[in-house]
């Protein structure tokens, strides 16, 4: 028989691991399927703890009111069945609704109606969590003793019951609290055993998505440290505490991608059994299968619920493949023996990435300030910025300007500018400068910014320019990659593909090898490596100057140590083919395709069409590209947007970039907007000019290519030449 009240049951708890590690959307979707069944058999205890947990996953998205619905029709049903200890569940809940809505003594009302019946129950977890939240509710009326009073009773009932995660709250509210009385030294000794049960929290999280999805919930906590750190080391200059929160960033930035690599190192596949990464593979597949369905859908054609149906599909197999990958981490031998690498401290920066000729700056945007650290060799120089606010202010309005407008100069960048090099313009020094950008920072092309002295001289003039997650992850790539055998040919060039019905060599097998386009056609000139974004299909124009730039590319290395795919060759099955990591560089000139929710649907868009004529899956996605072998020296994304993704808080941009340093690559070019097709052709050609014939590494390289663009007079504005970024190891 079917039992579906255990089924209730079940999802709801499935509902409440989801929501505990931050993916509230998917256990909204869970405790929405036990609702009904719940009801169907008349369990009105189980209906009152559905319809409570429902209620915070809404009040955690902010969707106060609908939360306050939810527990007002749980209360009265947990009152029905007497059960006093989900009523005070409820009343806790519906305090801490009216505490966020700015009603303190309603809120206070609330949950002193929680507190007698948490403790009749004997509810210890309980009496401590609603003891926190009176403190909470008490501190923002300023009422710090009476708040410090009720934290105090709340942390040892936390000990008591081992609630690792309500004691790091409760430490965290107390060092809240004891740093706006100026007692800031009680304060850290709070705030630094809060971190290391966020750190031990985090390791206990499943590896992946939820993990990532966890760390993103509690980076309020890593803010706070750094900020007391900062504090003291303004009263203390000299106790290294600069240092300190310099690790502490370190600490809580790019963690999942750090792990990543180590995975792709320890190659945790292996000797897993290989019905599980059949599994693996034909999920893929069928998630593969779904996305073209529903881009040639969009091309004709649709209804809105044809589209709803298939997205739905498409997150089921996306949940399921995080699941098995998950699955797949845990029967792992390899897995089980592996060591995560650890967030690098001040000392370790110095000695494992830096090197006489680097200056590391790594920013730390914060809601009250901002910080800049200025690293060398041998010092450290912390800066103090204004908040994230006023940075975006003025960030995302030039950000546009370059991303949009082909008359945008090198001075529209001075206010941001100023912000961000002035401070610590005494020691550029004509370095190389390697950048760790926060939020909104990661989209801007810092080589691209001016000498804040020379507001028509972009910093590109004085400095090679590189990016990067954390600096612990170029340390940790180099130790990985060290002793790694170099791929035995030059290059293989990916270029034109097909992506339109109506595309004229559809009808003709007669290449245009030997007709490029004209540079003085305007129309061509114009066009973009446009950005396909969310479910409909985006206009996928050829892109004939990527063949021009293949050609020129090509013609630079030996015959026999290149490849070059062009019109239906440049296909996903070339690209996913295992004689691929046979190339120290592979190059895609193409349309990029980024998914601004899930990263999953990123990707690259190469031949629509088979030779035949027939509608062939050209999307090379993100899930895709984490299942390539490229041990490649350098990966170049010659496409729209390829550097950015999903902003993920803790981890910074979720895109291609680490799927492809997952396969392999050493160092990654990307761009940050849409890109010209003719310029990028003409920087294309003069970087591998620089990289062949001059023998110059990638970052010179790039860097002396972007010279040659901006001082050319047709392609000086940044737009044509500065989205091109360099991610990965320099050397």
């Amino acid at each position: 028989m079917e039992d579906r009240g255990g089924e209730a049951a079940t999802l709801n708890n499935i509902g409440l691991v989801y929501s505990d590690l931050g993916e509230k959307q998917t256990a909204l979707d869970y405790y929405n399927q036990a609702l009904p069944l719940y009801r169907a058999v008349e369990d009105r205890g189980g209906e009152a703890t559905t319809l409570n947990n429902i209620g915070l996953v809404y009040d955690s998205l902010g969707e106060k009111q609908t939360a306050l619905d939810y527990y007002n029709q749980a209360l009265p049903l947990y009152r029905a069945v007497e059960d006093r200890g989900g009523e005070a569940t409820t009343l806790n809940n519906i305090g801490l609704v009216y505490d966020s809505l700015g009603e303190k003594q309603t809120a206070l009302d609330y949950l002193n109606q929680a507190l007698p019946l948490r403790r009749a129950v004997e509810d210890r977890g309980g009496e401590a969590g609603t003891l926190n939240n009176i403190g909470h509710v008490y501190s923002d009326l300023g009422e710090k003793q009476t708040a410090l009073d009720y934290y105090n009773q709340a942390l040892p009932l936390r000990r008591a019951v081992e609630d690792r995660r309500g004691e790091a709250t409760t430490l965290t509210n107390m060092a809240s609290l004891q740093r706006s009385q100026g007692e800031l030294t009680e304060a850290l000794v709070n705030m630094e055993k809060a971190i290391n049960l966020t750190e031990e929290l985090r390791s206990l999280a499943p590896p992946g998505e939820l993990r990532q999805t966890f760390f993103s919930t509690v980076q309020d906590r890593y803010q706070l440290y750094i900020e007391l750190l900062m504090e003291l080391h303004q009263q203390n200059p000299q106790k290294g505490y600069d240092a300190l929160a310099f690790h502490a960033s370190e600490r809580s930035r790019a963690r999942s991608l750090l792990e990543l690599l180590a995975e792709a190192g320890a190659n945790i596949r292996e000797g897993v059994d290989p019905q599980l990464l059949q599994q693996e593979q034909s999920l893929i597949q069928q998630h593969n299968a779904i996305e073209h369905q529903r881009h040639e859908l969009t091309r004709g054609q649709f209804t809105t619920a044809q589209i709803d149906a298939l997205t739905t599909q498409s997150q089921s197999l996306i949940n399921q493949l995080n699941q098995l990958q998950t699955q797949i981490r845990v029967v792992s031998p390899n897995y089980a023996n592996l060591q995560y690498p650890q967030p690098l401290n001040l000392e370790q920066v110095q000695q494992q990435v830096l090197d006489d000729d680097t200056l590391l700056l790594q920013y730390y945007l914060g809601e009250e300030r901002s910080f800049l650290w200025a690293v060398t060799k041998d010092s450290i120089t912390s800066y103090i910025l204004p908040n994230s606010t006023e940075i975006e202010a003025v960030a995302t309005p030039y950000r546009e300007a370059i991303n949009l407008d082909n008359t945008t100069t090198v001075a529209q960048g001075l206010a941001l500018s100023e912000i961000l090099i002035a401070p610590v313009v005494n020691q550029l020094n004509n370095q190389r400068l390697l950048i760790v950008a926060d939020g909104i920072l990661q989209f801007i092309p810092f080589a691209a910014l001016p000498i804040p002295s020379q507001p028509d001289t972009p910093l590109l003039v004085e400095h090679e320019i590189v990016t990067a997650s954390s600096a612990t992850l170029i340390a940790n790539q180099r130790e990985q990659l060290a002793n790694r055998p170099t791929a035995a040919k030059a290059v293989a060039v990916i270029a034109d593909p097909i992506f339109e019905s109506n595309d004229p060599r559809l009808n003709s097998q007669i290449s245009s090898e030997n007709n490029p386009p004209s540079l003085d056609n305007l129309a061509l000139a114009r066009a973009t490596r446009s950005l396909g974004l969310g479910d409909t299909a985006p206009q996928l124009n050829r892109l004939e100057y990527s063949r021009l730039e293949a050609q020129n590319i090509a013609e630079l290395f030996p015959e026999n140590e290149r490849i070059k795919a062009l019109d239906f060759e440049a296909s996903r099955y070339l690209a996913t083919h295992p004689n691929l990591s046979q190339y120290q560089i592979i190059h895609f000139a193409t349309h990029g395709l980024i998914h601004p929710v899930n990263p999953e649907l990123s990707g690259l868009v190469l031949s629509l069409f088979n030779p035949q004529g027939e509608s062939d899956n050209g999307f090379l996605r993100l899930n895709d590209i984490f299942n390539l072998n490229l041990p490649a020296e350098l990966v170049v994304l010659s496409a729209c947007q390829t550097g950015l993704g999903r902003e993920v808080r803790g981890e910074g941009l979720v895109g291609l970039t680490r799927g492809f340093m997952y396969a392999g690559a050493r160092r990654v070019v990307v761009s940050l907007w849409n890109v010209n097709d003719l310029a990028t052709s003409q920087l294309m050609t003069r970087f591998y000019q620089q990289m062949l014939n001059e023998n110059q590494p990638p970052i010179i390289a790039l860097r002396q290519a972007q010279l040659e663009m901006w001082n050319s007079g047709q392609w000086q504005s940044p737009y044509y030449w500065g989205a091109f970024t360099i991610q990965g190891d320099w050397r």
